[in-house]
């Protein structure tokens, strides 16, 4: 890869980072505070949280088997995912490269962001060769964005294209394994020291169930984590999400037994729907939901409209590319699930 001097945006490089109160001691254990302009009466948020989460850090650092130093930590993945940009993208002048269809956060932030937002359509059966997304790169290209699983496809990218990738491209690549607990197989974090441009995405949003503490991974070197750090607001993650976060991972075995019967009920799903007379495809599927294509003779818009008058919401996916005339279906509790069965088998087109 190129040096990450190269890379990071100049300005970037030379920043020098605000520096908030509680950066600016170390090596003692403090009990008085009087630094940080804070309302002394303890309500058990009247102080700031950690800038750099170090407790949740080192907690997540033992499940996941990563340095804390490799750890960036930001307000969902949403976060990490636009600091992409405004680490490495100048305005107007370079661009990023991204599968399509995938999560459509990529490129909203590359337009917040003034970026060029370049695709690569998917083949038939929602997958890429490294060659085609390398052909759509040139020297102002500064990052590539894969997610696997897939989302709103579900289905995981081929591993040895997205390591071609990684070993052929000259700048970051951005891997965003948001549902890689559902897919059953290994993290790209065992490659981190392998590969010094890859960037590993995951989040608590997912088989953690914490989607509304909006928190969210960034796994790299410790250099690109620190360059990141400089950028990301002071106070980024409050200190309620990471006291909770702190409580979840202290019962990972929940976590598990929860994604093993997401598991369960996403089998029993996919076959229930393959028996359903409008449906004309259920797609394979590595995460927590499923694409299902509708017959042309029911109309996966009316299908979602009928659905919403019987207070039961999917996603509509007929507007994505390669999705036309079908819906995302999130796997639910089993009462939800038998609930969107039993209202498709009894929808008349």
């Amino acid at each position: 890869m190129k040096s990450l001097e190269e890379l990071v945006r100049k300005n970037i490089w030379s920043l020098k980072p605000y520096s908030s109160a509680r950066d600016e001691y170390s090596g003692h254990q403090a009990h008085t505070f009087l630094d940080a302009n804070e309302n002394p009466h303890h309500t058990g948020v009247n102080r700031y949280p950690d800038p750099l989460q170090r407790d949740l850090k080192a907690r997540i650092a033992k499940v996941k088997g990563v340095p804390a130093a490799s750890i960036f930590l930001g307000n969902g993945s949403d976060e990490a995912i636009d600091l992409m940009y405004r680490v490495f993208c100048e305005p107007r002048v370079d661009n990023v490269v991204a599968i399509d269809p995938t999560y459509g956060m990529y490129g909203v932030c590359a337009d917040i962001n003034n970026v060029e937002y370049r695709t690569v359509k998917l083949d038939s059966s929602y997958n890429f060769k490294a060659k085609e997304l390398l052909a759509a790169t040139d020297s102002n290209t500064k990052v590539i964005f894969l997610c696997s699983p897939n989302n709103p496809t579900g289905n995981d990218l081929d591993m040895a294209e997205i390591i071609s990738t990684i070993d052929s491209f000259q700048g970051i690549v951005v891997v965003d394994e948001a549902y890689i607990d559902f897919a059953g197989r290994e993290s790209l974090l065992r490659k981190l020291d392998k590969y010094p441009n890859l960037i590993v995405l995951q989040t608590f949003s997912k088989a953690f169930g914490a989607a509304a503490l909006r928190l969210g991974m960034a796994f790299a070197s410790p250099e690109i984590i620190a360059t990141m750090n400089k950028v990301k607001y002071p106070y980024n993650v409050n200190e309620l999400t990471q006291e909770r976060a702190m409580q979840i991972l202290e019962n990972v075995d929940v976590v598990k037994n929860q994604v093993k019967y997401i598991l369960q009920q996403r089998s029993i799903m996919m076959e229930e729907f393959g028996k359903i007379d409008i449906v004309e495809t259920v797609y394979p599927s590595a995460a927590n939901f499923f694409l299902a294509k509708i017959k042309d003779t029911a109309d996966a818009t009316a299908v979602y409209n009928y659905l919403v008058g019987k207070g039961v919401i999917v996603r509509n996916r007929t507007k994505i590319t390669l999705c036309k005339n079908s819906l995302r279906i999130t796997v639910g509790l089993e009462n939800e699930n038998q609930e969107l069965i039993n209202c498709l088998k009894a929808y008349k087109a």
